[in-house]
C-alpha cells in the first residue's frame, strides 16, 4: 500500500499541496448571524432616538452662543406668528365665513391668504432658511473648529456652482414632498408609508449641512444616508410625529419651527454604524470583516425615486454636460456634475487621528 502511494501520480498531487497555502475558503466572507444583526439594528435605532432627545446639548449651545441664540429667538418667533396665522384662518375665519351669501362675505378668506397668511409663510420659509444656515455653521464651527468648514472657492464658478446646488436642493425639496404624498394615497399602508418615508427625509435635511461641510458630494451623502437607515430613521421621528399633528402648511410651519434644534443635534451626533459592512470593526480586535446578514439590507434605496425624478429634470432643463451618444450616466451622476465635492474625514478637536474609510467587498469599492 505504501508503495502504490508514492508511485500513484493521483496521490502525489495531493502531498503537493501546502497546508499553508490560502485557499479560497478562507477568501469567502464571514457573515453574522440574522438574530445578531437585527440586534443591531435595534442598537442603532436606540441611538438615533438617543441622539434626537438631547436636549441639554442644545440648551447648553443657545445659552452658550450669542450667535446661535439671537438667531433661535428670531426662527421661533416668526415660525410662531405663521403657526398663528395658519391656525386663525383655518379655525377662525373659515368657519366664520362658511355658507355667507355675501360676495365679500365669501371670498375675504383668499383675501387673508393672498395678501397675509401665503407672505408670512413664504418669508417665514426663505428668512429661516438664511437663520438656520448661520446656526448650522456656528454649530459646526464651535463643535470641530472654525476652519473644519471646506469653503467653495470665492470665483465665478464657484458662484454658479453653488446657485446651481441651490436649485437641485431646492428641486429634491420639491420631489420628496411629492413623493411623501404620493405614499400617504397608498391604500391600507398610506399613512405609515409616507411617515417612515419623512422620518428619512426630515433626519436627511438635519444632517445635510454635516455632511456638505465635510465635502462629501450629494451621491455620498445619499450613500451615507441609505447605508445607516435604521438610525436616521429613528433620528428623524420625533420631527415626523410632530409634523403630523397638523395638516398642510401647518405641518411645514411645525417642522421649520424645530429645525433649527435638530440642526444642532445633528453636529454633536454620531451615526451608527462607523461601518456599515463591517459593524463590529471598532468593537473587534479581529482582522477578519464580518458583514451583516444578507438577508437584512445594509443600504436601502430611500431616495431612488426621488433621485430618479431629479435626474429626469435635470436632463430636460439640460443642466451640466450633455451626455455623449452611447454612454449611459449611473443615477444621480448628473447630480454629481453639479454638486462637486471632495470627500474628507473629520476629527474633533481632541480625537486622535481616524483608521481608514474604505471597506472592499469582492471587486466593489465602498466608503
Amino acid at each position: 500500500m505504501a508503495a502504490e502511494y508514492q508511485l500513484n501520480p493521483r496521490f502525489q498531487s495531493f502531498r503537493s499541496i501546502d497546508p499553508s497555502q490560502h485557499s479560497s475558503r478562507h477568501s469567502y466572507p464571514t457573515f453574522i448571524s440574522v438574530q445578531e444583526t437585527l440586534r443591531l439594528q435595534f442598537q442603532w435605532v436606540w441611538q438615533g432616538l438617543y441622539d434626537a432627545f438631547r436636549w441639554n446639548i442644545v440648551i447648553s449651545t443657545i445659552i452658550g452662543d450669542a450667535e446661535i441664540r439671537v438667531n433661535v429667538y428670531k426662527s421661533l418667533l416668526l415660525n410662531s406668528l405663521s403657526l398663528i396665522s395658519i391656525y386663525t384662518f383655518d379655525y377662525l375665519i373659515l368657519p366664520l365665513v362658511e355658507n355667507q351669501e355675501r360676495w365679500f362675505h365669501r371670498n375675504i378668506g383668499r383675501f387673508y391668504q393672498v395678501l397675509w397668511l401665503l407672505p408670512i409663510v413664504g418669508a417665514s420659509f426663505y428668512l429661516n432658511s438664511s437663520w438656520c444656515s448661520i446656526i448650522a455653521k456656528r454649530a459646526y464651527s464651535l463643535r470641530y473648529g472654525a476652519r473644519a468648514t471646506v469653503q467653495p472657492p470665492a470665483t465665478y464658478t464657484g458662484m454658479l456652482k453653488a446657485i446651481a446646488t441651490s436649485a437641485y436642493q431646492g428641486v429634491m425639496i420639491f420631489n420628496s414632498v411629492i413623493v411623501s404624498f404620493a405614499l400617504h394615497r397608498m391604500p391600507y399602508i398610506g399613512r405609515v408609508a409616507g411617515l417612515v418615508f419623512v422620518c428619512w427625509v426630515d433626519a436627511y435635511y438635519c444632517f445635510e449641512f454635516v455632511w456638505i461641510s465635510r465635502g462629501l458630494s450629494l451621491a455620498r451623502r445619499i450613500r451615507h444616508h441609505e447605508e445607516r437607515w435604521a438610525y436616521y430613521f429613528a433620528f428623524g421621528l420625533p420631527s415626523a410625529l410632530l409634523c403630523t399633528c397638523g395638516k398642510g402648511l401647518a405641518n411645514a410651519a411645525l417642522f421649520a419651527l424645530v429645525f433649527p434644534v435638530y440642526i444642532i443635534l445633528a453636529t454633536v451626533a454620531r451615526p451608527v454604524p462607523a461601518d456599515p459592512y463591517n459593524p463590529f470593526s471598532l468593537s473587534d480586535n479581529s482582522e477578519v470583516v464580518r458583514h451583516p446578514s444578507p438577508f437584512i439590507p445594509i443600504r436601502l434605496p430611500i431616495f431612488a425615486l426621488v433621485m430618479w425624478l431629479n435626474d429626469m429634470i435635470v436632463r430636460i432643463l439640460s443642466v451640466g454636460p450633455h451626455k455623449r451618444p452611447g454612454h449611459t450616466r449611473s443615477l444621480s451622476d448628473s447630480a454629481d456634475i453639479i454638486e462637486e465635492g471632495q470627500p474628507i474625514r473629520l476629527k474633533e478637536k481632541s480625537r486622535a487621528t481616524g483608521r481608514r474609510n474604505r471597506v472592499n467587498i469582492g471587486r466593489r469599492k465602498l466608503d
